[in-house]
């Protein structure tokens, strides 16, 4: 009699099952594929490939459950009625491969809380009841177990040894499931005739440090006019790009405002990349409106043939989805360079779950240059970013630089790095740096405002400076009320352009660009761009005049390297100032501490540079923060609580959804039609969960997780805040910041 064939996939999507046979051999040779490259970085190259190796063969065993097989069938309609990721973990925890049964245990829920596990009579089981039964998942798998074994030998044949002991740590545990989830979601897309990533694109450091070394002799040529700029400009670039790779891992770069940071630390990792043969470029930016900037720069060096898209990625906001029919629009970190938001970067890195996880098995052997890092994350969750980062040095065979024109070491003091990382060198040398800081202090001049302003204050008095004007404000909402009360004291839109994460990523760079064009004319200067702190980092404008809401002292001299960029105006003023709360403006609860540091700053007379690190000193003992061992983030992920780091360390605490702001791409998804997900990306916005209902989110026809704006939206102005405030007015108790 002919033997029953066995399912891993039901019959879905106009697609017919797959056989269990099909699915674990391609998950298993795709995640040794993942992880044979992740294994040639690190020390632990062969645990790390058994331990892949063993999850990916055991991680869908429960399926072979008689329950879950009839409903793979099709016969039911139903969910499958035995959770099955417990009996892949039984067996790999009867042989004492822990790190792969916890592989296969968190593929579908995440990885747990270790921590407390441990405290349970059955660590790492499911304890709850199978669906329409009495028995608990661990009992009916412990009692049919040898008969999963059994049919899964009867399919695939013989089986992998087995792994033994524990993981090296959390970080391990991470690359290894997304090994594991990387390849059962990439498989299960192909079967399901879904998007699936292509061929991999390899970085060939040395054809495209060639390719920068052309732009960069270009853009010189460019901007001959400004003499003493460029010749800085050039000796930052070759001082960069000829230096050494560090032994230690780590370098810094805080070459002021304004020098070419964005291709000198470029051509550096390029020729470190040739050096230890890295397969990637990280670059970590702290928002999403600067990214596009730098994207369009770095794809200078695409080369003959690529996709410039494929070759030079850009990863705005949250593109990761667990819902099956989503996980199509997922973003991969499968380029040769890569140009990301922090939040994206360092949340990937917290994370537990599979959907964010997926992606980051490409991070090992990769150059990580974290570009205005004084904005790339809140202090305290520097403590554990800094651990993370070491750890990619020194187990991953990562090379890290950070930088920014106010970079503050905060790697120096105690409260975040135990002991603290003392003598990492600096890839600019000190008669370069000194001959750019002595050029910038002589550009900008700080002033505050001593009296809170109202909106329509700020609106009067911003009139009285030299234009073109540049206003930064701390709250989405608070930018969108004074560009609109700006707008309608001129009636008219010449006089003021709008800029924060209001705006989709496509209607962004739009923005961008034309005031870039505005900029470029002498004659048109008698206007103003009201923004969020998106632009105070990173961006290559150059206004008369600025005032920037009390912040901190980095976003201070960030904002100075907005106006006057190449002294072109001899000197310019920044002005900081305090809003009275009410009256359409809303104050940034996350600020509080560090504008009180800028006041005493101001006080002191010390508004300069070279005071960085001090102010973040001041901060966190302000705040009573403590040493970098007793962080909340380290010691949840000392005790490996992977739920629990998820949670505490967010960048943006409130939890954000996407939101699609095109018609028509919403019915596109709807029809089930293919649409690339960096289309989604570019046409979407982020909005916080708690206001999906406020704002009558609509979640698109048959997806959990993907939503429809359905307020009005101003694609050249105001983004979404125009449907917000037409609707809810200028109260900003209705908004969250």
């Amino acid at each position: 009699m002919d033997r029953k064939v066995l399912l891993a996939h039901s019959a879905r999507f106009g697609c017919p099952e797959q056989t269990y046979k099909e699915h674990i051999s391609e998950v298993v040779k795709r995640s040794l594929e993942s992880a044979s490259k992740v294994a040639s970085y690190t020390p632990f190259g062969d645990l790390f490939s058994s331990t892949v190796r063993a999850a990916a063969e055991y991680h869908d065993l429960g399926k072979l459950d008689t329950a879950n097989q009839t409903v793979l069938t099709g016969n039911t309609g139903e969910s499958l009625q035995v959770d099955h990721w417990d009996a892949g973990t039984a067996h790999l925890l009867g042989n004492n491969s822990i790190p792969s049964a916890l592989c296969v245990f968190s593929h579908h829920v995440g990885l747990p809380s270790i921590y407390k596990e441990k405290s349970k009579v059955y660590q790492f089981r499911v304890r709850t009841p199978v669906k329409n039964g009495e028995k608990t998942v661990r009992e009916v798998t412990d009692e049919r177990l040898k008969d999963y074994i059994k049919d899964h030998e009867d399919e695939m044949g013989s089986c992998p040894d087995l792994p033994e002991g524990g993981a090296p740590g959390p970080t391990f545990l991470r690359f290894a499931l997304s090994c594991l989830v990387d390849a059962d979601h990439t498989d299960t897309a192909r079967h399901y005739n879904n998007a699936v990533p292509e061929g991999e694109i390899l970085l060939c450091p040395d054809k495209r440090l060639a390719l920068l070394d052309k732009y960069v002799a270009r853009l010189a040529k460019k901007k001959s006019g400004d003499v003493k700029r460029n010749k800085l400009r050039q000796a930052i670039y070759e001082t960069c790009r000829n230096a050494s790779p560090s032994d230690k891992g780590f370098i810094t770069c805080d070459s002021p405002v304004g020098t070419g940071k964005t291709t000198a630390v470029m051509a550096h990792l390029l020729n470190v990349a040739k050096t230890k043969k890295l397969r990637r470029i990280f670059v970590v930016l702290p928002f999403t409106n600067i990214i596009d900037q730098s994207v369009d720069i770095y794809r200078n060096l695409v080369l003959s043939g690529e996709d410039p898209e494929k070759a030079v990625a850009a990863h705005h906001h949250k593109a990761e989805f667990e819902d099956l029919s989503s996980r199509v629009f997922s973003f991969l970190w499968n380029a040769p360079i890569t140009v990301i938001t922090a939040v994206q970067f360092f949340e990937t890195l917290a994370s537990n779950r599979p959907a964010s996880l997926r992606k980051l098995h490409q991070l090992p052997g990769s150059a990580i240059f974290i570009d205005e890092a004084h904005a790339a994350l809140p202090a305290p969750l520097w403590a554990q970013a800094w651990k993370w980062l070491q750890e990619l040095v020194d187990n991953w065979g990562c090379y890290v630089v950070p930088a920014s024109g106010s970079l503050n070491r905060f790697w120096e003091l105690e409260e975040f790095s135990k002991p603290p990382s003392k003598n990492i060198p600096e890839l600019v040398d000190e008669t370069v740096r000194k001959s750019a800081l002595q050029s910038e202090s002589i550009r900008i001049n700080y002033k505050r405002e001593p009296d809170s302003l109202s909106a329509d204050k700020i609106c009067d008095w911003i009139k009285e400076l030299q234009g073109p004007r540049l206003v930064i404000l701390n709250t989405v909402h608070s930018a969108a009320s004074v560009a609109k009360k700006l707008f309608e004291s001129y009636d008219d839109r010449r006089f003021v352009e709008h800029l924060s994460t209001a705006l989709a990523p496509v209607h962004r760079t739009a923005i961008l660009e034309r005031i870039k064009e505005r900029l470029k004319n002498p004659d048109d200067n008698n206007w103003t761009l009201v923004a969020t702190s998106c632009v105070e980092a990173g961006i290559d404008f150059s206004f008369r005049s600025a005032a920037r809401e009390f912040c901190s002292l980095v976003s201070t001299i960030q904002t100075a390297g907005r106006i006057n960029r190449s002294g072109e105006y001899c000197e310019s003023d920044l002005w900081s100032f305090r809003i009275a709360p009410g009256d359409s403006l809303k104050e940034h609860p996350s600020f509080a501490t560090s504008a009180k540091i800028l006041k005493q700053f101001f006080d002191e007379g010390k508004v300069a540079p070279e005071y960085c690190t001090e102010a973040m000193k001041r901060e966190v003992r302000e705040k009573n923060e403590l040493a970098a061992d007793s962080n909340t983030v380290v010691i949840a992920e000392r005790n490996r609580d992977f739920p629990l780091v998820k949670d505490l360390f967010k960048i943006i605490p409130a939890k954000t959804v996407t939101a699609i702001i095109d018609r028509e791409i919403c019915e596109r998804i709807e029809r089930h039609e293919k649409v690339d997900f960096k289309e989604l990306q570019r046409k979407s916005v982020s909005i916080y969960s708690n206001n999906i209902h406020k704002y009558a989110l609509r979640p698109l026809r048959g997806f959990n997780d993907i939503y429809a704006w359905p307020l009005d939206y101003d694609k050249d102005f105001l983004g979404y805040m125009a449907g917000v405030l037409k609707i809810f007015g200028n109260n900003p108790e209705n908004f969250m910041i």
